[in-house]
């Protein structure tokens, strides 16, 4: 349970949003936040939402600065598509257990296994492995990707095994998948999403295709084992659009916490229950506000991608966005 903040803290909390604020004016900077960022980020963010959003917002700001809170990946996208811009990273050491499951040399090897196929990676990836890809994709947009390559053509999905397993049986594609993992969603299993049917089985369950549990769990539907009552397979955005379109009154959410932090403000008269306390993404959780200020006030850390790399990677980023 979270302490409550004495008096002094918020105020103290209250100073800093503040000098947050005038160093953005300074800065003629923007803030922009992923969903599964601390509550107290996400709501002196700008703008809020997912891969793919926080990619238009970056397109389209006329800010001379962002600052990116979310993860290496993230700042890497939004400096490729604004080469203009200063993109700041609050925290370097903010990076991703996804995207490491892959490197550019690897998915060189990859592609000349398998010559002519089209790789379909993931956004959850670095710049180098991007500019080796011909479409990026996020959780919301994987399906619409996928569907838009002829049928004759062969498929590297990567890096995400469980989101390529779920896209392979729904579509009926064989896809070829990378074996990486979000060491999150691969947290997330079969038996807790049982257990917390029977806890609240009048509950709207809502599980993002990351999630270790979507590969047997879409097994189990197919098969008839489970019932698929309730049960809706989204992105966060996806999320967050279905709780307030909802007539449920209480949901469980399996995917990264923070997300809870827009639905329950979004809809207060719903309740909204992790699948578990403990889908906490460590990188993600880095960003604090002290070092938002810091990165405004002092410039730092500046995200960069070499040229070379960056036009070759632009390519496969706004195909996704145009998708």
């Amino acid at each position: 349970m979270a302490l409550r903040l004495t008096h002094t803290e918020l105020e103290d909390a209250a100073e800093l949003v503040a000098e947050i604020e005038h160093l953005k004016q300074q800065r003629n900077a923007v803030i922009l936040a992923h969903n599964y960022q601390y509550g107290e980020i996400q709501d002196i963010a700008d703008f809020v939402g997912d891969s793919l959003g926080l990619s238009q917002a970056a397109a389209r700001t006329d800010a001379d600065v962002i600052v990116f809170c979310g993860v290496h990946f993230m700042a890497e996208t939004a400096a490729i598509l604004c080469p203009d811009k200063t993109v700041l990273l609050p925290d370097l050491k903010a990076g991703c257990s996804l995207a490491d499951t892959i490197t550019g040399e690897q998915l060189r090897a990859w592609k000349a296994e398998h010559p002519g196929a089209v790789v379909v990676s993931y956004v959850n990836t670095t710049a180098e492995v991007k500019a080796e890809s011909d479409y990026c994709c996020t959780s919301g947009n994987a399906l619409r990707v996928i569907e838009a390559i002829p049928a004759e053509h062969e498929i590297l999905f990567l890096p995400d095994m469980f989101l390529g397993s779920y896209l392979r049986q729904i579509t009926g594609r064989p896809l070829h998948i990378w074996a990486g993992e979000c060491h999150v969603h691969a947290g997330i299993k079969p038996e807790m999403v049982k257990a917390m049917h029977q806890a609240y089985p009048d509950a709207d369950f809502m599980v993002h295709p990351e999630c270790g549990c979507v590969s047997s769990y879409m097994h189990f539907l197919a098969r008839g084992c489970v019932s698929d009552k309730n049960t809706h397979i989204l992105s966060t955005e996806g999320m967050i659009q279905h709780a307030r379109q909802s007539q449920a009154s209480q949901f469980v959410v399996a995917t990264e916490i923070g997300v809870l932090h827009r639905m329950r403000q979004a809809n207060p008269e719903k309740e909204f229950m992790p699948i578990s306390d403990a889908t906490v993404c460590r990188y993600m959780k880095m960003t604090t506000l002290d070092k938002v200020h810091h990165a405004l006030q002092t410039m730092q850390h500046p995200v960069t991608v070499p040229v070379d790399v960056a036009e070759r990677a632009r390519g496969a980023i706004e195909r996704m966005i145009a998708l």
